[in-house]
């Protein structure tokens, strides 16, 4: 991990190199370094990160930061088809960095839960409320409550929902496969629209990642660690279940982790990706840092690890 003061050396090497050549870059409008290197960094990343990505760490950094989110399976098929090239990837799925993305390392960095969020403003949404943790699924079997969710061929939030309600049977001992009977595909949104939805009320719940619940303010319910992705002593439970993506792997349960790599190096990418993934910013936008975390896998360098 590399500390503050190493970051505050490369920011300000960075930010020397930034002034000399700003009379460059005002007429060709490309900044770039001594050696010819862009001081400018893209990300392409997980929809969930994209708030704490533009709050958290564009204003941290000196380079300037181009953020583009899409969900992390698309996020995926996208470099692996050679439509997108970013500077730095960053996925909330590491199994996407064994297929169809296959980096030479890459770094976890946060955890996250899955929640119910719910629209207190709601009748539906109130009735979640009125459940709790452990009847939240009591009225969504009903009918009348409606709740939103991610695709799961684009998005690990996708299928990790699916996950959760196929766990959730067998925590509460239901009769009913609530995976089967809960989600309807008329109320599957790509990520930013599902938000749409439901902070216009037009669904009254969401399946959602608690740390896009606590930036947004939302109210929502924690699920049993049995079931929420959350708890490593659960991991074992978790795998259990499965999802198999349109390209044909299948992906099971687990942990929920979040990755990134570095696809092209420079000073500046360095600099945007030690902020990315040791930045104070993870916690305050509600992800969640375990103390062994960042977790570097296979032949990560040295600018990065030291």
């Amino acid at each position: 991990m590399a500390g503050d003061g190493l970051r505050t050396r490369r920011r300000s090497v960075l930010s020397a190199t930034a002034v000399a050549l700003s009379g460059v870059a005002g007429c060709s409008g490309t900044l770039q370094g001594n050696d010819g290197q862009s001081l400018t960094v893209s990300m392409l990343a997980a929809g969930s990160l994209n708030n704490a990505l533009e709050n958290g760490v564009r204003s941290s950094v000196d380079a300037t930061v181009q953020i583009e989110v899409h969900g992390s399976a698309e996020v995926a098929r996208l470099i692996a088809a050679g439509q997108k090239d970013p500077d730095i990837v960053s996925v909330a799925d590491i199994a996407l960095f064994d297929s169809p993305l296959q980096p030479d390392w890459f770094a976890e960095f946060a955890t996250n839960s899955i929640v119910i969020a719910y629209n207190p403003n709601t009748e539906g949404g109130q009735q979640l409320a009125d459940a709790g943790a452990e009847d939240w699924y009591q009225p969504l079997l009903s009918g009348d409550v409606t709740i939103g969710r991610t695709d799961p061929e684009l998005d690990p939030l996708g299928y990790r929902a699916l996950f959760m309600l196929e766990l959730a049977t067998a925590h509460y001992g239901t009769d009913t496969n609530l995976r089967d009977a809960i989600p309807r595909t008329e109320q599957i949104y790509p990520e930013t629209q599902l938000i749409s939805q439901f902070e216009t009320g037009s669904v009254d719940a969401a399946i959602a990642y608690r740390n896009m619940a606590v930036e947004r303010g939302y109210d929502y319910i924690d699920l049993p660690a049995e079931i929420d992705l959350s708890d490593p002593s659960y991991t074992d439970t978790y795998e259990s279940a499965t999802y198999e993506l349109p390209s044909g792997k299948v992906v099971s349960g687990g942990l929920i982790s979040y990755g990134s790599t570095i696809r092209h190096q420079s000073p500046a990418a360095i600099d945007v990706f030690t902020e990315h993934i040791t930045g104070a910013y993870l916690n305050e936008f509600g992800f969640v840092v375990p103390d062994d975390y960042p977790r570097f896998t296979g032949n990560a360098p040295s600018e990065v690890t030291n």
